[in-house]
């Protein structure tokens, strides 16, 4: 609460009029990128071998076209260093460099043909928090559709590497047949669009609405904020709504004084990134299944627990008259497992969908329900965020907890979720690789991370990303706002003290 507000709050009630605090508008633009088809024209039966070639399709020419300038004039022991086209082309003793894939083999890695073989265990093992082999099990192997090479070499302890990331390494074979490298290159950050590239012709506002070219501009120049939240972790107790019910309050100027409500204005949008319904009831065993009784249409009442839902609809249909909502599904919300995650179903919201546009319409509605990954403009700024997995995949492949540089270094990667589909589940794309980052976004938040982080990074070609690690608002109580003239962030939290 800002100086001040507390006076006006407790002041008693007067005939004084006020003025009106009008909300900052949002310009909004999202994209469809990770939209899957709808009904018969989606299948799960064809191989996710072909996603890892058009990954390497797509990405293998704008990385050996940054190896071939770094390395065009190197000469070790007098020897030039050659580019070969595929790994099996390379000669043991003679100095090359090639690009491919990355393979970490790791013995600790989920490995589905074991999950079969012991689907009648008791219990299942519980989820390991890392891969890496305490014992140096683990090799990195890089292939194409040739075969596949395992590399050795210094670089490989100062880079992090995952599966499925597109590199070129630069070294020679040994007499063991591993490719020992000297040095190594990644795709890095791809062309950035400017501000408002994709509104120069009119701007498309949260209501579907189109504006009048100087209209546009005008709004353009009154910068708004955006609020980012995640990790709700909403479980329909009462008991545990106090903190939510503070930030709604606090998002729709009601739990602060005239001074903080003018700053409340500001923020022109709401994201939310997934994670806003709490874990729900885990998967039977096949066991408990065959011992329980069939229940008409499959729904059992006893289990099923509609107040999560219920009550992340009144929250939203309490903040949605006062701005528009972005919300993207994550883990343990009602939404398909496999990235991407589709949009949660608007049947979840019989109050929020409402604000949904009508069928036929163009545009985006005031309540914008998108899926996981999720990019789009708002106010003329690109975003890309998800609702975490992809980091938290990450993190199982390498040593510490650096969050930011995990991020960092999937946007040098040029993939969404380059450990999908190997231990991420995900949609076995066939014609393109949805995952990979075609232009580098302004803004990329990460949801439901231990804590709240961010930082700039910086690309050859003077791109420039915000980085946001948005932490879980159930254990932390902050919320992530983001000025969207400077892209610079802040947090507000809020806590509840207990008076003992």
């Amino acid at each position: 609460m800002a100086d001040g507000d507390e006076n006006v709050l407790l002041q008693p009630p007067s005939d004084e009029d006020y003025p009106t605090i009008e909300r900052q508008p949002s310009s909004y633009n999202p994209l469809k990128t990770f939209n899957l088809a709808k009904g018969d024209q989606k299948h799960y039966q064809q191989q996710y071998g072909d996603m890892y070639f058009l990954r390497l399709a797509k990405l293998k020419p704008a990385v050996e076209e940054i190896a071939a300038e770094a390395w065009a004039d190197i000469v070790i022991a007098g020897e030039s260093v050659r580019r070969v086209d595929r790994v099996l082309d390379v000669r043991q003793g003679e100095l090359c460099w090639v690009a491919g894939t990355v393979y970490m083999d790791m013995p600790l890695k989920p490995n589905i043909l074991d999950d079969i073989s012991k689907d009648h265990w008791i219990s299942a093992p519980p989820p390991r928090e890392k891969y890496m082999s305490p014992t140096g099990q683990d090799q990195t192997m890089l292939e194409d559709e040739s075969g596949r090479l395992r590399l050795i070499g210094a670089p490989l302890q100062i880079s992090m590497l995952v599966t499925g990331c597109i590199v070129a390494v630069m070294g020679t074979e040994n007499a063991n047949g591993d490719f020992e490298i000297v040095d190594l290159k990644v795709p890095d950050l791809p062309r950035q669009p400017q501000r408002w590239e994709r509104d120069d012709g009119s701007a498309i506002l949260a209501n579907g609405g189109g504006k009048s070219k100087s209209e546009v501009q005008k709004e353009r120049k009154a910068g708004g904020k955006a609020a980012i939240v995640s990790g709700l972790g909403i479980d329909g107790e009462e008991g545990n709504t106090l903190t939510l019910d503070l930030l709604m309050e606090y998002l729709v100027g009601e739990a602060c004084g005239q001074s903080t409500q003018q700053e409340v204005g500001k923020i022109s949008r709401l994201i939310i990134a997934g994670n806003s319904i709490t874990e729900s009831t885990p998967l039977h065993s096949r066991d408990e299944l065959t011992d329980k009784k069939s229940k008409k249409y499959g729904y059992d009442s006893s289990i099923y627990n509609p107040a999560p839902t219920a009550r992340l609809d009144d929250f939203l249909a309490t903040i949605l008259p006062s701005m528009p909502i972005t919300l993207l599904p994550g883990e343990s919300d009602p939404a398909n497992v496999s990235l991407p995650q589709q949009p949660i179903h608007p049947a979840m919201f019989p109050h929020s969908r409402a604000y949904t546009p009508m069928p036929g319409s163009e545009g985006p509605g005031w309540f914008d329900s998108v899926t996981n990954p999720w990019e789009g403009d708002v106010d003329g700024w690109r975003m890309m965020g998800n609702g975490g997995q992809p980091i938290d995949d990450i993190f199982k492949y390498v040593e510490g907890d650096e969050r930011l540089e995990m991020m960092e270094n999937l946007l040098r990667w040029r993939c969404g979720a380059p450990t999908a589909p190997d231990t991420l589940w995900c949609y076995p794309f066939q014609d393109n690789d949805q995952f990979v980052i075609e232009e580098c976004p302004h803004v990329y938040f990460v949801g439901s991370q231990p804590a709240f982080e961010t930082a700039i990074v910086d690309g050859p070609a003077g791109q420039s990303v915000r980085l946001i690690a948005v932490p879980k608002f159930k254990e932390t109580g902050e919320v992530v706002l983001l000025d969207m003239d400077t892209l610079e962030v802040e947090t507000v939290n809020f806590e509840i003290f207990n008076e003992t």
